[in-house]
C-alpha cells in the first residue's frame, strides 16, 4: 500500500463526519448507491449525512465510491503530495485532530451537553451556537472554556492542515 493509501483510508476524517457533514450525489449515481448507502432524497437530488454507514477503518465501497468522495483532496493530502509535509507530520496532525475530537467529546459528557446530529461536523455547528447562547447568559463554567478552547484549536487545525472552512 502507498503512503497516500495509508495516510487516507485509515485517516477517515472526511468519511466520519469531521471535515464534511453530508455527500452530494449525482443523479446518474443514484441508482447504484442506493443499494449501498441510506440515501436522503431533496428533489429528485440524492445525498447522505455523515458519518458514512461504509467506513470502518477504511471505506468498505472504495471502489464504488460516490465521485464527490473520489474527487476530495484535502489539504493535507496536497501538501503531503507537493511535498511540503513528510509522512510522519501527516500522520501526526491525523493524531492531533482525533485526540482534539475526543477531549470534545468528553468535555460534552461531563457538561451534559446533547446534541442532535450524529455526524461531529454537524454536532460542531450545533455546540457553537449552545456555547453562544451559554456565553450570553453569562453561565459560563471553566469546563465550558475548555470545550471552547478545544473547539477553537480544532477548527484552527482543520483549517490550517486540511484547508477546510471552519463550523
Amino acid at each position: 500500500m502507498n503512503d497516500l493509501l495509508n495516510i487516507c483510508l485509515p485517516c477517515g476524517l472526511c468519511c466520519d463526519g469531521s471535515l464534511i457533514g453530508h455527500v452530494q450525489l449525482n443523479r446518474e449515481e443514484l441508482p447504484a448507491l442506493r443499494e449501498l448507502l441510506d440515501i436522503e432524497d431533496e428533489n429528485g437530488n440524492g445525498f447522505f449525512l455523515q458519518p458514512c454507514s461504509k467506513y470502518c477503518d477504511g471505506c468498505s465501497i472504495y471502489s464504488q465510491r460516490p465521485k464527490q468522495c473520489a474527487s476530495f483532496n484535502c489539504g493535507l493530502l496536497t501538501s503531503y503530495e507537493q511535498n511540503e509535509l513528510d509522512f510522519d507530520s501527516a500522520i501526526e496532525i491525523i493524531n492531533r485532530v482525533k485526540q482534539k475530537k475526543i477531549a470534545i467529546e468528553k468535555n460534552l459528557v461531563a457538561l451534559n451537553i446533547k446534541l442532535k446530529s450524529e455526524s461531529f461536523y454537524f454536532k460542531m455547528v450545533e455546540l457553537k451556537k449552545v456555547l453562544q447562547k451559554i456565553k450570553s447568559e453569562s453561565s459560563l463554567t471553566k469546563k465550558h472554556i475548555e470545550l471552547t478552547v478545544d473547539l477553537e484549536e480544532l477548527d484552527s487545525l482543520l483549517t490550517n492542515s486540511f484547508g477546510i472552512s471552519s463550523y
